[in-house]
């Protein structure tokens, strides 16, 4: 049996995200952040699917990789809630590839 990709519709606060088609819609300047966890590159991006918007966390070689207007596929990442809104990111372990722009149905 075929696994369903998921939807907007589906997310979830603080829960995994597998396979989440989404269309760049924009990409916000680029910062340099320091954490315990993670220093490098980061931007904050806005998405959408047909079934609503959603946030997007772009960190390391995808800043610079992912544009507007491209389409992305989000594997093994996460889902988050900040300031009301759901964020979805790659996390440690997930990753966006660069998909063919998705077809109106």
């Amino acid at each position: 049996m075929a696994r369903r990709k998921m939807t907007t519709a589906n997310l979830e606060h603080d829960r995994p995200v597998v396979d989440l088609d989404l269309i760049v819609l924009r990409r916000y300047p680029t910062r340099h952040v320091v954490g315990r966890k993670y220093t490098g590159p980061m931007a904050a991006a806005c998405a959408r699917d047909r079934d609503g918007v959603v946030g997007l966390l772009l960190w390391g070689d995808d800043v610079e990789r992912i544009r507007s207007g491209q389409a992305v596929r989000l594997e093994r990442g996460w889902c988050r809630a900040r300031d009301g809104a759901l964020v979805v990111s790659t996390g440690r372990h997930g990753r966006l590839r660069l998909m063919e722009p998705l077809q109106s149905r």
